[in-house]
């Protein structure tokens, strides 16, 4: 009974959220779900174009809303309520697609087909470790090929570890396009906690996604006027992406310049009850900025992060970045009315904000008219998971991520065994001066100045095909290359990365994710702050970026490592080894470093890189080529891929190939000729025997005959005088 009041908690509280849920029922062993990927168009009803006003959407030749019935808001993609209807990829027609909703321990099966024209999908698991499935991952020429237009593809694999995940295209800029949802593992026990699910995005009513990249690159203008892009509060920078507003749930509004006046376009609302507690599922959807989340009225409890329970922190608000996920609880005990859910991003001297409704029950179905919260001094806001360590408003305090702590004593860092244990220091920046060759800019993003080269076969099955190494002197201290950067790990080793920006490509933050695993974050160490201003001045003096420029401003910190020899080999000071949080997406602040370890235990070939969608198309990303001898073997008939001609590695692969081939054909055909000797003989051999045996035969029924003469006479009707039939022995018939 308890189970049954669960399933129905959980169907209820989704669908609240308004996206429809695909829910696994609790005593399901397999969850099967079918994802159809195509595009559409916003602010369409089939083919009739709507508009919006007062929170509902109506028809276009609409002249009189007073009167007129609006349309259901779940039949229309209404973002931010534009009405010049912009290209989306849906799932199943929705946007954002369905979210799927499925027990710990459960084997999901994801059919997936591609009814777009003009590209190719795969989905990523955002979270999930993938211990034993390694190929199903969803990384696009790392761990299978995209599946192209019309074909169809499915994803096998456990539900595991529980929390809160999303799902994803992993395939370009697809992700921002809409191709992605809610991925909720629930543990086996009851709760009446309902769960409310938020997935938060920044928003271009104009352009698609991979226009947004394409004008990074080459420049974005706004009519004739060149566009600046932000300062972040510290007075770090965005990329140059352009936004005009911001969506939860694929809706929000779009503001006028002052902030005030909006479209009208119909909101996400939360309903919930007096009394009742929420558990709400953030997750960091977007493509380029942070966003402060908070609810009006409403003391936010922090409680887990990337899926892992984190011990309980009150507070105003947290910021999320793209890829990250924050679980809060909330109790509704204000007064019954409507109240604003608020995320506004990070950016100095332009205000976006994100808008949905907490709504009590019996309340009007109206805007709220709430205010945030007066942060004084008897009364401070807490803010959690800021990327810097001074926000920059009055009587308001920074937490950062590695100030919190793990909900369980049981599971500690792993231990760093000098000799055994490894570390890396990993520079994600943009430290490009020039182009070189193969760039398309001169400020590709890079990881050690390593810009990404994405190989062109499955590399997960296809290794030898491919080859793309980092050498020196390209890949040098203070140098740009083109390769597959990859990090060899395995053996159950403990390995400690040291995540950093900082030298010459310094200047943004950026979220950087990890397959694979969850890490355990052990320290984070901030860069050197304005204390009035808040504004970032210089990087960590704990990194020495090493090479052969002098000025560490002018170094690409390639090549970084401890300014104090003391803190090598595991010894670095105030680590948090008892109870670590852990987390697979973590801000990396610009001018600072994070420090995490893994344990080496999951064969894979893993994708580390900065969820920035524009950064991870430019080059920042990597590989983590884990035990790859120990990584078990695909499905059969798992699909492979090349170009055309084939590489060079390719066709001494096909040639060594051919030539084995030709060989064994020698080799069957020398045995066949061996074996045709060998069995004419025994045939011979064969009918000899039956001859011999046949006369033998003869020989005794002839003597039997001549014996029996006297004793039988044959009728003229050929019956004897016995009775009994007796054709004799008939030659002819043998």
């Amino acid at each position: 009974m308890c189970r049954r009041v669960l399933i129905n908690v959980l169907i209820v509280a989704f669908c609240s959220g308004i996206l429809q849920a695909e829910v696994c029922k609790i005593d399901m062993k397999e969850c099967v779900f079918h994802f159809e990927v195509e595009h559409r168009l916003t602010m369409m009803r089939g083919k009739t174009l709507v508009f919006p006003h007062g929170g509902n959407v109506f028809a276009y030749d609409v002249n009189d809303t007073s009167t007129a019935e609006p349309i259901p808001h779940d039949q229309v993609i209404t973002a931010d309520g534009w009405e010049n209807p912009r290209l989306v990829s849906v799932v199943n027609g929705q946007f954002p697609g369905p979210n799927i909703i499925v027990f710990e321990g459960q084997q999901i099966v994801v059919h997936v087909k591609n009814k777009l024209n003009s590209h190719g999908v795969t989905i990523h698991w955002h979270g999930l470790h993938q211990v034993d499935t390694p190929w199903m991952d969803g990384v696009p020429f790392v761990t299978q090929c995209p599946i192209l237009p019309g074909q169809s593809f499915t994803y096998r694999f456990k539900a595991s570890p529980k929390g809160t995940f999303w799902w994803h295209s992993h395939a370009g800029a697809q992700r921002t396009m809409g191709v992605y949802g809610a991925f909720i593992i629930k543990e086996r026990t009851e709760t009446t906690t309902e769960d409310l699910i938020m997935q938060i995005t920044d928003w271009n009513h104009d352009m698609d996604s991979d226009t947004d990249h394409a004008k990074m690159i080459y420049g974005v203008y706004d009519g004739r006027k060149k566009w600046n892009p932000s300062q972040s509060l510290d007075s770090s920078f965005f990329s140059m992406l352009l936004i005009h507003s911001l969506l939860i749930n694929g809706r929000g509004r779009y503001y006028q310049e002052n902030n005030i006046d909006h479209n009208g376009a119909p909101l996400t609302v939360y309903n919930v009850k007096s009394g009742n507690k929420y558990r709400f599922r953030v997750i960091g959807t977007g493509a380029l900025y942070p966003f402060r989340i908070s609810i009006d009225s409403h003391t936010l409890t922090v409680v887990a992060s990337d899926g892992y329970d984190l011990k309980p922190v009150e507070a105003e608000s947290f910021v999320i970045n793209p890829g990250e996920r924050f679980d809060f609880e909330i109790t509704a005990n204000q007064p019954v009315d409507n109240y604003w859910i608020r995320g506004i991003t990070l950016e100095k001297g332009r205000y976006r904000r994100a808008d949905a409704i907490l709504r009590y029950e019996t309340a009007t179905a109206s805007d709220p008219k709430t205010n945030r919260q007066q942060c004084t001094a008897a009364k401070t806001c807490l803010v959690l998971n800021c990327p810097f360590t001074y926000y920059p408003e009055a009587y308001t305090e920074c937490v950062t991520f590695d100030q919190l702590k793990s909900a369980v004593n049981d599971d500690p860092a792993p231990v760093f065994e000098p000799g055994m244990s490894k570390e890396y220091f990993l520079n994600w920046a943009f430290p490009g001066v020039k182009p070189y060759p193969g760039s398309v800019n001169g400020h590709p993003g890079s990881v050690n100045g390593r810009d990404f080269h994405t190989p062109d076969v499955n590399l997960l099955l296809q290794p030898k095909e491919w080859s793309s190494p980092c050498k020196s002197p390209e890949c040098g201290d203070d140098r740009h290359c083109l390769c597959t950067h990859a990090l060899e790990i395995g053996g159950g080793d403990t390995i400690q990365m040291v995540l950093m920006n900082m030298g010459m490509g310094k200047g943004w933050s950026h979220p950087i994710h990890m397959h694979g695993h969850s890490f355990y974050v052990l320290k984070m160490g901030y860069g050197n702050y304005n204390s009035s201003t808040g504004a970032i001045q210089g990087d960590n003096s704990d990194i020495d970026c090493r090479g052969p420029v002098t000025d560490p401003k002018k170094s690409f910190c390639n090549n970084a490592t401890w300014s104090d020899a003391a803190w090598l080999n595991g010894r670095v000071p105030r680590l948090e080894l008892n109870n670590p949080p852990r987390k697979d997406t973590i801000i990396v602040p610009t001018g600072g470093y994070v420090v995490i370890r893994i344990k080496a235990d999951n064969p894979g070939l893993w994708n580390m890189h900065c969820h920035i969608e524009l950064h991870s198309m430019d080059g920042m990303l990597m590989l983590l080529n884990e035990s790859f001898t120990e990584i078990p073997s695909a499905p059969k008939g798992f699909p492979d891929c090349h170009s055309y001609p084939p590489s060079p590695n390719r066709m001494n692969l096909i040639s060594k190939a051919e030539e084995h081939q030709q060989a064994q054909e020698a080799s069957d055909s020398a045995i066949t000729k061996e074996n045709y000797h060998v069995l004419l003989g025994l045939l011979i051999a064969v009918l000899s025997l039956q001859t011999i045996l046949v006369l033998c035969i003869f020989c005794v029924c002839l003597k039997k005959t001549k014996s029996s003469n006297d004793k039988y006479t044959l009728n003229a009707n050929g019956a004897t005088n016995g009775g009994n039939v007796n054709n004799g022995f008939n030659m002819n018939k043998l």
